[in-house]
């Protein structure tokens, strides 16, 4: 499986991005050299597409895939319907209950097959969730160590309001498909709407 290697920070400072939007409550001290430089309309649409691909965990073809498919969706703008299709991933979703620090460990949880969703064991990152799935860490799993100590981070993170959690029993629920005013991430798609449209 391909994955972006690049280290986090260094990224996250080359996107202007705070690190608290992967999950990591780490702060870079360095400042990036080219703040003052001018970027041209195409950097600035580049960057916003590289910062959700970033955010979300993406590469660049299952990005692509995705903008179609929000290309083709019937209701909403091209970009809110990106923005909300990326949002719906299983790793994501986890990520939003609390199980998982950042959506890198939330993936690898998908993929070591310890997520149901509806009582079936789901193991493919970027299964697309619907309203009313229940999503819940299978029984054996329950009892590790590890949700022990994710929880003590993850604890007090906030719950968006369409998705609904219940720490004790490691279980959430998709109450509704989220709108664009409830995803807090500080991507602007209508750059990337006009980057994939040129």
């Amino acid at each position: 499986m391909a994955r972006d290697m690049s280290p986090v920070l260094k990224r996250c400072r080359a996107l202007g991005l705070e690190p608290t939007f992967l999950g990591i409550d780490k702060k870079s001290n360095r400042n990036f050299a080219r703040a003052g430089k001018k970027v041209s309309e195409y950097g600035l649409q580049l960057r916003e597409k590289q910062k959700a691909k970033f955010i979300y965990g993406v590469l660049e073809k299952p990005f692509r895939n995705n903008f179609d498919k929000a290309s083709k969706l019937k209701y909403g703008t091209t970009g809110e319907n990106l923005m909300i299709l990326l949002e719906l991933r299983l790793d994501n979703v986890m990520f939003r209950l609390g199980y998982g620090r950042t959506r890198t460990e939330a993936r690898q949880i998908v993929d070591h097959k310890h997520v149901l969703v509806n009582g079936k064991c789901v193991n493919i990152p970027s299964y697309q969730v619907k309203a009313g799935d229940v999503i819940s860490i299978k029984e054996k799993c329950k009892s590790a160590q590890r949700y022990k100590d994710i929880l003590e981070v993850t604890g007090g993170r906030t719950v968006p309001a369409w998705l609904e959690a219940d720490h004790e029993n490691l279980t959430g629920t998709v109450k509704e498909i989220p709108s664009r005013d409830q995803i807090d991430v500080p991507v602007n798609e209508m750059l990337i709407v006009e980057l994939y449209s040129k």
